[in-house]
C-alpha cells in the first residue's frame, strides 16, 4: 500500500512540532534536532518537516511504497509521465535508508518516489535532490561538473542544456 509523502521546510522546528502534533493528534514518530516526521494512518501520509536552512514552505511531495514491486510500478509510472527521472538508488536521507528516484512536474514541483529500507542515525546527504532543485531553475551558465550529464529540458530548445545528473528515459 502506498502512502503520500509531504515535506515542509520550517523556520521554527519546535513551534512547528507543537502545531502539527496538535493538528494530527499525535507526537512525531521521528524527532531530531532538525527534522520531525509523522507516519499517519488517517489520512495515510508520511508528513515531514525540517529546519535545514531552506526557504520555509512546501519542500517536495512524494509517494512512499512498502515493497520493491510497488517501487518498480511507481518508477514505471514516472517514465510514462515523460518528465526527467533522476534515479538515486540506495541512499541515506532524512534519518532513513531508502531507495529512491526524483522527478520534477511541469510546474517545477519536486516529487520523490521511495522505499524505506531502514533507519539511520544521520540525516544524510541527498545530492540527487540538490541536483533536481538546481535543474528546475535557470539553465547552466558555467559548464556542468564532470560526471554530470546535461540534456535539454523538454520545454526548451534542444540546443539549450540544463544542469542535472544523468537521467533515465
Amino acid at each position: 500500500m502506498k502512502r503520500l509523502h509531504v515535506h515542509v521546510s520550517v523556520e521554527d522546528l519546535a513551534q512547528s512540532i507543537r502545531f502539527y502534533s496538535a493538528l494530527f493528534g499525535s507526537e512525531p514518530t521521528v524527532a531530531q534536532p532538525d527534522y520531525a516526521k509523522w507516519m499517519l494512518e488517517d489520512p495515510r501520509v508520511n508528513f515531514a518537516i525540517s529546519a535545514r536552512g531552506r526557504k520555509a514552505g512546501l519542500d517536495h511531495l512524494g509517494i512512499q511504497v512498502e515493497t520493491p514491486d510497488e517501487l518498480e510500478q511507481v518508477y514505471g509510472r514516472l517514465k510514462e509521465a515523460e518528465g526527467p527521472v533522476i534515479e538515486e538508488g540506495e541512499t541515506t536521507c532524512c534519518y532513513a535508508k531508502s531507495e529512491k528516484a526524483w522527478t520534477v512536474d511541469p510546474q517545477g514541483l519536486l516529487w520523490e518516489s521511495f522505499l524505506t529500507t531502514g533507519e539511520s542515525t544521520i540525516y544524510g546527504d541527498d545530492p540527487a535532490l540538490d541536483a533536481a532543485r538546481n535543474r528546475q531553475s535557470a539553465c547552466c551558465t558555467p559548464p556542468a561538473p564532470q560526471g554530470v550529464c546535461c540534456s535539454p529540458k523538454p520545454e526548451r530548445d534542444a540546443s539549450a542544456s540544463c544542469c542535472g545528473p544523468t537521467e533515465t528515459a
